[in-house]
């Protein structure tokens, strides 16, 4: 296995952060290293937690547009989604 995204941009911590305000955060803060070494493959994605999804959702959004066939995800956990109070 080859690590092919790469962190663009530094995010702060989204412990207690909403499902929109998690996809803002990590919004186009990933890239693709080498576009090729993807190119018509199936990426496999393996986070360790999983709560609302924005992480790999921006994740196979990265992969799918730097040239992958398509992106699959194993998670080893899943949380319910973090209420914030206003």
């Amino acid at each position: 296995y080859k690590r092919q995204v790469v962190r663009i941009k530094n995010t702060p911590s989204q412990t207690f952060l909403d499902k929109n305000q998690r996809r803002e955060n990590v919004k186009d803060c990933f890239a693709v290293k080498e576009p090729d070494l993807i190119s018509g493959k199936v990426v496999l994605v393996v986070d360790d937690v999983f709560t609302t999804g924005s992480t790999v959702d921006e994740l196979a959004k990265v992969l799918l547009e730097g040239g992958a066939k398509d992106v699959k995800v194993l998670t080893f956990t899943s949380t319910p989604a973090v209420k914030v109070k206003k």
